[in-house]
């Protein structure tokens, strides 16, 4: 594929970060445009059905939704980062979901402004996490040695974890081995690392205090 890459994106958005690690997974070089989702500019509202990101433009042509970006890019770049196998392939996939609902509990987290629903988040969140436990085999990663989509999914979900224990211990991997060990094996990876800015953590923090939730308002207790 000759086609120039742009990756549209947004400094703080987890999908964004699931294509990045694709792209650097498979070394194609991209360029990356951030745009201030706050103040949409009028090219990317023109573009964009649902005004989000990440958006891949491929030439003149455009992709929107990161389960369909990263999915592009696995069938037309090598390595190829899905199983062979149908079933498992289709098992990745059903993962990949589950991972985006985890963002789902992540966002009512970090936005929530009643403990009642924050505490419903915490919970929920601790059960997926627990499913995704009785999964995981020996890792590193999901599928073992391999590194898969399902990786580059749940790597942003993790980093989050990296900001919020600054501020409480939410508990959410106690009595969870397999999810640690996982969490810092994508932690070391550089994909990973690089798939954010540098000072990610400190917007994320200035991101919650103006949200000023629960989570930052009471600094409470799991």
């Amino acid at each position: 594929m000759s086609e120039k890459l742009t990756l549209v994106s947004f400094d703080l958005c987890p999908y964004v970060q699931r294509a990045a690690i694709v792209l650097a997974e498979k070394g194609v070089p991209f360029e990356r445009v951030d745009v201030d989702l706050e103040n949409k500019p009028d090219w990317f509202l023109a573009i964009s059905p649902r005004g989000k990101v990440p958006l891949l433009k491929i030439g003149d042509d455009v992709l929107f939704e990161s389960s369909a970006i990263v999915e592009y890019l696995d069938e037309t770049h090598e390595p190829r980062l899905h199983p062979e196998n149908p079933v498992t392939r289709a098992r990745h996939r059903a993962w990949m979901e589950f991972g985006s609902a985890i963002l789902s509990d992540i966002w009512t987290i970090e936005t929530a402004t009643e403990r009642k629903a924050f505490d419903a988040a915490v919970a929920e969140l601790k059960e997926k996490f627990a499913r995704v436990e009785a999964e995981l085999g020996d890792g590193p990663y999901f599928a073992g040695e391999a590194f898969t989509i399902v990786d580059a999914v749940f790597a942003p979900a993790f980093r989050y974890f990296d900001t919020f224990d600054q501020l409480v211990d939410l508990g959410t991997f106690d009595g969870l081995p397999k999810v640690r060990k996982w969490r810092s094996a994508l932690a070391e990876r550089p994909s990973v690392r690089d798939a954010v800015v540098s000072d990610y953590s400190d917007r994320l923090l200035k991101f919650l205090n103006r949200k000023n939730g629960v989570l930052v308002r009471e600094r409470v207790a799991a």
